[in-house]
């Protein structure tokens, strides 16, 4: 497939982006002039409370490949994405967003990267920002953990439109898109891009408090790719290690009462506390694996239900 052959649809999430939409748009309407790229453009505005809505309905009426949703209230920047992911066209999706940091230029040399064999492409931010320390733990961590050969998590993308079944919206989850498709079997990929200063408006993600909601998300993603799927690994490995020790305890709990001839109760407690806990979670180690058994099973089912029958 070539570009002539496919459509693009490039989703833009916004939230009082009043001033940047209409050169965004612009931006978008010379990528298309220049590339060749056939497509749309689904703009989703999340509850803006300036003039971001009538802005974008004005220029929906002048710009043939222009879309508008709109989301009121606010439902965050995950939420939009799906949205706009579900309602595009495209054979490849693109997000990218209003803020006019990112030029629109680079969205074909990412459509080039996805028709030479990748599965999802990320851009590689190039140039100052200011979380840029802590985006560069998150990458390590993920790199490491994930083991990503990929710069940035937290950037532009470009992907397949059949990879929208293996991604999960939930609130900010949309900066681990990669890692999901990555764990799904998908082949990533990245380019270089521009970063470019904010002109106009506000940034929606600073604050420390955004740093401690990425490390929880950043652990809730890890604990459910590397465990979820063998809840057994975690808890049975652990439960036996507390059990273990727990009977180690016991024993010399009892060589204590029978050769010393002097008793410990606190020991005693603690021996009996160990073992509970680590039968505990060996058994729900055991509970998880049964529970994803049958979840494997009804999804083989359901996809039965959907493959067609001749009759």
């Amino acid at each position: 497939m070539d570009r002539g052959n496919l459509t693009v649809s490039v989703v833009v999430p916004g939230h009082n982006e009043e001033k940047n939409i209409r050169p965004a748009m612009e931006a978008m309407a010379s990528m298309f002039e220049d590339s060749g790229l056939k497509g749309e453009v689904v703009l989703v505005d999340d509850g803006s409370t300036d003039g971001t809505l009538a802005v974008a309905r004005s220029l929906e009426a002048e710009l043939p490949f222009l879309r508008v949703l709109t989301h009121q209230p606010r439902r965050g920047l995950s939420r939009a994405l799906e949205c706009g992911f579900s309602a595009a066209t495209g054979d490849i999706l693109v997000f990218y967003p209003a803020d006019l940091q990112f030029s629109a230029h680079d969205i074909p040399r990412m459509v080039d990267k996805i028709l030479e064999g990748h599965d999802i492409v990320t851009g590689w931010k190039q140039g100052r920002y200011e979380k840029r320390f802590v985006s560069a733990i998150y990458n390590l961590l993920s790199k490491w953990l994930f083991d990503i050969s990929i710069h940035d998590l937290n950037s532009v993308k470009a992907f397949r439109r059949e990879l929208l079944d293996v991604f999960e919206f939930r609130s900010d989850f949309h900066r681990y898109m990669v890692v999901m498709a990555v764990q799904a079997g998908y082949k990533p990929g990245e380019v270089k891009v521009t970063l470019s200063p904010r002109l106009e408006g506000k940034s929606k993600f600073t604050g420390s408090w955004r740093v401690m909601v990425g490390l929880l998300d950043f652990i809730a993603v890890w604990f459910q790719y590397r465990f979820a799927s063998r809840p057994l690994l975690l808890f049975g490995s652990l439960g036996i290690f507390i059990a273990f020790t727990g009977v180690i305890l016991g024993l010399v709990a009892l060589y204590m009462r029978l050769v010393l001839e002097s008793g410990f109760r606190p020991l005693l407690t603690l021996t009996v506390l160990l073992i509970t806990v680590g039968i505990l979670l060996f058994g729900m180690g055991f509970l998880g694996e049964s529970i994803q058994a049958l979840s494997r099973k009804l999804e083989r089912e359901q996809r039965d239900d959907r493959r067609p029958r001749s009759d």
